[in-house]
């Protein structure tokens, strides 16, 4: 795990570092800006209407995803009365997230592809770049995910018809567990399930 390198390349471990804290405070800094677009003002009020990695970074998340390789940011707050578009509302602030990681790692590639051949492949800002494209790609897969806390159930929910209500209650109260169960079959049982979806936007960023 990335808490490895802290002992044997810290200079590695720090540039991971900082590639996940943009990842993340990214990620739900755009979830608060789409709310506020929409007229919702509860992310502001709760000071999460910033850049500031502080107001984003949950340090037990934090932790975990450098320790075990799963971990989680603070939710992002805001309130679906609120917002302006009530039918795809909600979609539109879970989908700013992912949105937010596609066009950093767009950035970040276009980058890679001018300062590459410039400052070669072991230069620290090459590193770090190649780190962020990397963090952002696993963001914007695993949030893609349509199960309940994730951002890609937002949408799964809203195209399913009225009549799986029942199924959207049973994967909004156990999508939580399931996804666990999922991150723990993933990790100690050797199934890979995330590895083959991360590998998937990986080849389609033309990195594996």
């Amino acid at each position: 795990m990335i808490i490895s390198l802290l002992f044997s390349e810290p200079t590695l471990f720090f540039l991971w570092l900082l590639a996940i804290i943009y990842g993340i405070t990214i990620h739900e800094y755009s979830h608060v800006l789409a709310a506020y677009l929409q007229g919702d003002d509860t992310g502001r009020l709760m000071g999460r209407l910033t850049l500031n990695p502080i107001a984003h970074i949950e340090p037990i998340g934090m932790i975990l995803l450098l320790i075990v390789g799963f971990g989680w940011g603070r939710p992002a707050p805001f309130n679906p009365y609120n917002l302006k578009y009530r039918k795809w509302g909600e979609v539109i602030v879970a989908f700013a997230g992912p949105a937010s990681n596609l066009l950093s790692i767009i950035i970040f590639m276009i980058a890679v592809s001018l300062l590459g051949p410039i400052l070669g492949p072991l230069n620290l800002l090459i590193q770090l770049l190649s780190f962020l494209i990397l963090i952002n790609i696993v963001l914007l897969a695993f949030n893609l995910i349509p199960i309940p806390p994730l951002d890609g159930s937002k949408l799964l929910f809203e195209l399913l018809p009225e009549r799986f209500s029942h199924v959207k209650a049973q994967l909004s109260r156990n999508g939580p567990w399931i996804l666990l169960m999922l991150i723990f079959a993933d990790n100690f049982l050797g199934i890979n399930i995330f590895g083959r979806v991360f590998g998937i936007f990986f080849r389609l960023a033309g990195i594996y």
